[in-house]
């Protein structure tokens, strides 16, 4: 059964020339996005994708970047969806800040009665490193991930297939487990072009996997000035916003 990914957008989170990172992933007739930050109801927009054809949102941290389009979903699934609960994907470690820390400012309207998450998603809480099937033919898989200290963030297996990193520090080791172990024939992994590698992996971090490895390595979250590393990837390559991939 073959899995596809759209990337709604590829840039960093100062990126200005592409939307923030954030994926659709299409299997069986069903609709995940990963991530809904500031700029995806837009994109969505221009690619003219209705919010209801979205089947659930799986969130990974709670960066703007990342959550930043989540209250105008919302709002909109509320009032001009007939109040459609769209189910929310969220690790419990982020159920506390995501509401309390993101989206109850804007969200919470006691005189409505809406004071919690759950009065505008059906929220479904995931726990890390358990396999969850989301729909029939597509399961996730939490991946504790090192981005800022203290703050919980998640990657992503998808269907013991493909490995998307979201934001994540260079972690070789696991990389190389999932590789080796032939769990994961493709990985989706953040690219600073910077060194070292602060809260993402560093271009150069990259470059020391195995060259068959970089063959399926797919570079996302990328600056501006992408086009000056063109032929700078060893064999990794650069995805391509709003492109259609495929992974069988």
């Amino acid at each position: 059964m073959t899995l596809q990914i759209q990337m709604i957008g590829t840039g960093s989170a100062f990126s200005k020339k592409f939307y923030n990172n954030n994926a659709l992933v299409f299997c069986n007739g069903y609709t995940l996005l990963i991530d809904c930050g500031s700029t995806a109801p837009r994109a969505l927009h221009e690619l003219n994708i209705p919010l209801t054809d979205i089947d659930g949102i799986l969130i990974t941290h709670i960066h703007s970047d990342h959550v930043g389009g989540m209250e105008e979903f919302a709002f909109r699934l509320k009032y001009a969806c007939d109040s459609l609960r769209m189910k929310l994907f969220v690790p419990s470690s982020l159920l506390y800040p995501l509401w309390n820390h993101s989206l109850r400012g804007g969200l919470e309207n006691s005189s409505e009665n809406l004071t919690k998450l759950d009065d505008y998603f059906e929220v479904v809480v995931l726990e890390e490193q358990i396999r969850k099937t989301v729909a029939p033919g597509l399961d996730i898989q939490l991946i504790p991930s090192q981005h800022i200290p203290d703050k919980p963030s998640y990657s992503i297996i998808l269907n013991d297939k493909v490995f998307y990193s979201s934001d994540a520090k260079f972690n070789r080791a696991l990389l190389l487990e999932l590789y080796e172990s032939g769990r994961c024939d493709y990985f989706l992994h953040d690219c600073q072009f910077q060194s070292p590698g602060v809260v993402h992996a560093s271009l150069s971090e990259l470059l020391t996997l195995p060259e068959p490895m970089q063959e399926k390595v797919i570079l996302m979250h990328y600056d501006d000035h992408v086009g000056d590393f063109i032929g700078k990837t060893g064999s990794m390559t650069f995805i391509e916003q709003h492109k259609l991939y495929s992974f069988p």
